[in-house]
Parts: C-alpha cells; structure tokens; sequence
C-alpha cells in the first residue's frame, strides 16, 4: 500500500540476500530470524518464491536480483571464508539457474557479514556469471564513507570485466568528514561511462540511511551467523574487545554509528521483542541515558536482548549531497525499503519514512519545488530508466505494445507526509494506478485487485526478459 500510493508498479528485490536459492540450514535460520510477520517459507529456488508470490495474488509487479550473499551462504555458511575452485564453481551455478529463473543480475552488500568476507575475485566470477545471458551487478558497496571511493573503483572493475550494468546502490557519502567525496564519486561515473563501462547509481531522497544496530559491530564478531553473535557477545573477554573496537575510528570497518558524529543521530524504529518496542522512537544516546550504562554497552545489549541486529535510521548525508547526486542523468530512485500499511503488523514497529514517501518526495520536493530537473526527465528517472538499464522490455515506456503499468497524479499536489517522529503516513496526489491494465487504485483507494506478475530478467528460460 505505501508504494501503491505513490504509483510504484514494480518491487524489485535482491539486495545482497534474496529469496532463493535456499537450503534445508538456509529455511530453518530464515524461520527462526523472523519478527513481527511471520510466514511458511514454501518454495526453495528464486524462481519459486517469485512464482509463489504471483499465485497468492500481489498488486504490484515484481522482479528480483540473486543475492551474491544468498549464494554464499548457500555454499560457504556465514563463515570468514573463501571458496576453493569447487564452491565458487557451484556458486557460479547457481547464479546461472537464478538467470534462468528470470533474476535481473548479482546483487550484493558488502558491508554485511557474511558477504563482507567476500573478495573481489569471487564477485566477478558470480557476475561473470550472470553476464553470460545480459545479467547486470548492483552492490551496497563494500565502503560508503572513508574508502568510499575505492569501493566505487571495485564496482566500476567489476562491471568492466563483465561487459554489463555495474550499477551502485543508494550512492551516498556517509559522514561529515566524507562528503567532499560524492563529487569526486560522480567524476567517477562518469569517467566511467565515458570509457565504455555501464556504470549507474540509484538513491533515495533522505538524508538518513536505515539499517541494523549490528552496522555497528566488527565484521569478525558476526562471522558465523546470527546465533554465533549472540552467543559472542554474552561472553565478557569477547565484548570487551568489540568495546574497545566500537570506541576506535581507525578499527578498518565502516562503523556506521560512528559517522553519524552523535548517538542523537541514531534513531530506534524497530525491534522483535516486545519488552524492547517501547524504546522504538527514540534516540541510543537516550536509551543509554536511561539504563545508565554507555552507548556502546546499550547497543551490544539491545543487540542481545532483541536477538538479532534491531531497527535503526542513522543520520549520515547531506543535503547538498542528496541534491547533487539526484541531478544526475544516471540517477535511479529506489525506496531502499519494504512497502507497507499503517495497520496490523505493521504498526508493531516503525520504519524510515522512505517506506512511504520516497517517490511522492522525489516528484514533489526535488522535481517539482526544487527544480532539479524537468517534470519529464524526473518521470523518466522512475521509469523509462531502471526500465532500460535492467533490460525490462515493454516496461516503463508509455507506448503500443508497452505493458500498461500507468500512474495517474497531480503534479501540483503530489507530496510526501512520512517524518522520522510519525513515518506511517501515506502520500498523496496519486489519484489512479494501473498494473497490467487493470486498476488497481481508483480515487485514491485501493480497488483490491491483484494483476501482479513476475518481470523477469534477460536471462529467463521463459521468452523475452519483461514478459510474460
């Protein structure tokens, strides 16, 4: 519904982790790490799960990316390890089946564990492998603060060696200190695509980032998996080390919570244990003020508590930044979130306001009131270009022959109302959504029809990447 309300007819998923390939180990973990929505996991492939969501009736359309990370885990575990010639082999095949199923390419996130333990070689063996049928790659780069510049250098290597898109995910320079990089970044796509390399970005219009508690943890503490943290970080000798770590901005990993300059800048909005939901809203340096311990030993505490990486927007960007990096011709909008309702579940916990208003901000703030860019070329960036650049064809185009996903707005009104204090507030100006043809909003109202299908990649076994 959050996106529905904002004329979004596509989800695309895949962010490093995707819903298949999974193994026995893989649905048993996938069970047991599950909070406030809970569901059977019924399918095993990539092409299953998206398969299984169009038969259960969706209003949108959906696509997914094979997770570099799902890939890994699938054949490695969560460990700190590197594949010999075999895993990485199979690990190729897999990539190669997921293409098959209609995957868009190779998506990773490399400042999560376990995918931070992979190395450059294994990720363009894995790309090289979704190239084979047009497949592109799209990464949470490995550093998007001080060596933001050389994880940019190692996507655009990749997406040299394999011919396709090389695509950055929510392009951003994390941190005060990091900003004068965002336009030393953009010297470097463009260089780039001057060279001949595929090279894109995409972001979403907020100056806050949303991620885990665990962003702000070692690498080699969550080396393992989820259950291996735990259980780490109850044991004294291991926690004080992570303390002192946490403490150094020169430990060698991205410490998300120390570049936002201030625990006031690190804001709760979701937790599964509902002794902790009360905190959701506020701020780790005020839950640390009130249990009396430091911010370091709150976050290591709420982390145990809640049994997993919690909920937080950590504020990292500016908004300079945010303006310079959405004019440019290769920028693509992406919520970088779930889409969801003010209602049920979904209010157990909050969410950063992106989740509802990030296409309606876009259109309203940066296009319309801003002037970034003409009204034209902002529709373009939600359509047409994500559309080209995944090889989506009959998609994102307003033509005979095109599929008909078509949004109906006033450009006069369209805004967003989701804040960081109250984010489950839908968008407005979005009067009429059709996906496939059929009318799914109407007036503004859901019409509860559910004409969504799976948009497969170019890869697809099936026929033409984009249909059906």
């Amino acid at each position: 519904m959050s996106d529905t309300k904002q004329g979004v007819t596509l989800e695309v998923f895949g962010e490093g982790w995707s819903m298949g390939p999974l193994n026995a180990r893989m649905k048993t973990d996938g069970l047991k790490q599950q909070g406030d929505i809970r569901y059977p996991i019924e399918w095993t492939t990539l092409g299953e799960y998206l398969e299984y969501l169009e038969k259960r009736g969706i209003t949108p359309n959906v696509a997914s990316f094979v997770g570099a990370t799902t890939v890994r885990i699938h054949e490695l575990g969560e460990g700190d390890v590197k594949p010999d010639a075999a895993q990485l082999e199979r690990m190729q095949g897999l990539v190669r089946e997921a293409m098959a199923d209609g995957a868009l390419g190779v998506g990773a996130s490399l400042i999560y564990p376990p995918a931070t333990f992979a190395d450059t070689g294994e990720l363009t063996a894995l790309a090289k492998a979704a190239a084979e049928s047009g497949g592109g790659y799209v990464a949470h780069m490995r550093s998007e603060a001080n060596r933001f510049l050389e994880a940019l250098d190692e996507t655009i290597a990749i997406g040299r060696a394999t011919g396709q898109r090389a695509e950055a995910y929510h392009l951003k320079a994390a941190g005060e200190k990091n900003w004068p990089k965002m336009a030393q970044a953009i010297a470097k796509i463009d260089a780039a695509r001057r060279d001949g390399v595929l090279a894109s970005a995409n972001m979403y219009a907020y100056t806050a980032g949303g991620t885990g508690l665990t962003a702000g943890l070692p690498p080699w503490v969550q080396a393992g998996g989820n259950d291996a943290m735990i259980a780490r970080l109850k044991d004294p000798a291991v926690r004080k080390r992570v303390l002192a770590e946490m403490k150094d901005p020169a430990a060698g990993w991205e410490n998300i919570r120390l570049l936002t300059g201030s625990d006031e800048r690190v804001l709760m909005i979701e937790f599964k244990n509902e002794k902790l939901k009360p905190l959701i809203g506020k701020t780790l340096a005020q839950i640390a003020k009130e249990r009396g311990t430091s911010p370091e030993e709150t976050l290591l505490d709420l982390i145990v508590e809640d049994g997993g990486r919690a909920g937080a927007a950590y504020f990292l960007m500016s908004e300079d930044n945010v303006e310079m990096g959405l004019k440019q011709p290769w920028v693509s909008l992406g919520s970088d979130a779930e889409s969801s309702a003010p209602e049920g579940v979904f209010l157990k916990s909050s969410t950063h306001p992106r989740a509802y208003g990030n296409f309606a901000r876009f259109l309203g703030h940066y296009v319309r009131d801003r002037h970034l860019m003409s009204l034209q070329e902002g529709i373009h960036r939600l359509t047409g270009l994500p559309a080209q650049n995944w090889k989506l064809h009959d998609r994102g185009c307003l033509a005979p022959g095109c599929f008909a996903d078509l949004v109906v707005f006033d450009t006069n009104t369209i805004a967003d109302h989701s804040t960081y204090a109250s984010p489950q507030q839908y968008a407005t100006g979005v009067s009429d959504v059709f996906v496939n043809g059929v009318q799914v909003l109407r007036h503004g109202e859901h019409t509860g029809a559910t004409p969504g299908r799976v948009v497969h990649g170019p890869g697809w076994r099936g026929g033409v990447a984009g249909q059906r």
